[in-house]
């Protein structure tokens, strides 16, 4: 599973009945016309033979709601010529307001089935749109492997603030991983830029210093409307003011076994390495992007050892602060990658996302980014790697 996360655009499927459930609709309109015919002249259930159209409404389409109204209508039918005849006024009453009652149940069958329409082509396009905005990772880079995963917090939703790139040099490999402030469209919108910034300045020849610069614009032009100059005072025009991504800008020679970070107030990288696990981490980092042109116009650059069979980790906060349900603990992550050592970084970042959200019970209270990023030998090809 050595690959980055790919969406595609799925077909819009048809809404299908379960045949258990259907198969219950039918067994509640056979038991409840057996019982009406063979109970004594006072008691009448054909009534209860309305729960059938309604509730297959609630998990079927509109021809099948339909169908099973048809079929309750007939029970109805064939109670009143068993019991009396089809011109006893109850039994007369009692199948029109079926007919009417399934008539309706059918048209929010409709209404659901025309709604749940909308929602799957909305889908498909948010996955077109992510598709777009986020890119997929390559597999190989160089002497490089790599594989990214998106978590999404929200149900529905596919892409948040959390960020990722790559880019290729004449020397090498750029990296890029980062977290906006905030959510919603403001978030993708800061992300989208920052991403759009990077693919354009990471593939010069300039140093990390000026990549950076580079995405501090982009922050910037996101900060007052994409012209540099603040015309509102609304709200949003605050907001956007107020916006900064964190963000990690890595550099990993081909021919040198080290990666150069520049950390703009981000969670630092790890590196699995024999089993262990190290934190490339020293000195303070610099601001974020947003702020670092007005707190710190100097950006960091560290080196750190990158060697052969050494995967690295970038991760954003949504993973390090996702919490258990029962105790509130934070996620270790730093605990929990030792176990996965010798992995390729696909079946890493696959059990580490599995073991992730087990921890915090199934759903994450942040949007979660990760990228693994392992150092090979030149020429060797990870098993992964041929597959499609």
């Amino acid at each position: 599973m050595d690959s980055s996360q790919r969406v595609d655009s799925p077909r819009i499927p048809r809404r299908r009945a379960a045949p258990w459930l259907l198969g219950f609709a039918f067994a509640l309109i056979a038991v409840v016309t057996v019982v009406d015919i063979l109970a004594p002249p006072e008691v009448h259930l054909g009534p209860f033979l309305v729960a059938a159209p309604a509730l297959t409404a609630s998990f079927a389409g509109t021809r099948t709601t339909a169908l099973v109204g048809a079929v309750a209508v007939l029970a109805q039918v064939v109670v009143a010529v068993a019991r009396t005849s089809l011109t006893d006024l109850n039994h007369t009453y009692q199948i029109l307001a079926l007919i009417l009652i399934s008539v309706v149940v059918t048209f929010f069958a409709h209404l659901r089935e025309q709604h749940e329409s909308k929602v799957s082509r909305l889908r498909s396009i948010a996955r077109a749109a992510q598709g777009a905005v986020l890119h997929p990772l390559p597999r190989r880079s160089g002497p490089l492997g790599i594989a990214s995963l998106y978590l999404a917090a929200e149900e529905e939703a596919l892409m948040g603030g959390d960020l990722y790139a790559a880019a290729r040099t004449a020397t090498g490999t750029r990296l890029l991983i980062g977290d906006a402030r905030g959510k919603g469209l403001d978030a993708i919108s800061e992300a989208s830029l920052v991403m759009g910034a990077f693919r354009v300045s990471a593939g010069r020849a300039g140093a990390l210093p000026e990549v950076v610069a580079s995405l501090e614009a982009g922050v910037g032009s996101a900060q007052y409307g994409g012209d540099g100059e603040d015309d509102g005072d609304s709200e949003a025009e605050f907001a956007r003011e107020e916006a900064f991504v964190t963000a990690l800008v890595l550099e990993i020679p081909d021919d040198e076994p080290v990666v150069r970070v520049a950390n703009c107030g981000h969670p630092p990288p790890l590196i699995l390495r024999d089993g262990r696990v190290v934190s490339l981490t020293s000195g303070a980092p610099s601001p974020p992007l947003g702020l670092t042109a007005v707190l710190s116009p100097d950006v960091v650059v560290e080196s750190f050892p990158f060697r052969v069979g050494d995967v690295l980790l970038l991760y954003t906060d949504g993973v390090i602060e996702a919490r258990d349900r029962a105790s509130r603990a934070f996620y270790p992550l730093a605990e929990r990658l030792p176990a996965w050592s010798g992995d390729s970084p696909g079946d890493l970042l696959h059990r580490l996302s599995t073991d992730l959200t087990g921890y915090v019970g199934g759903r994450l209270g942040d949007d979660a980014a990760l990228v693994a990023v392992e150092r090979r030998a030149p020429g060797a090809v990870s098993p992964a790697d041929g597959a499609s």
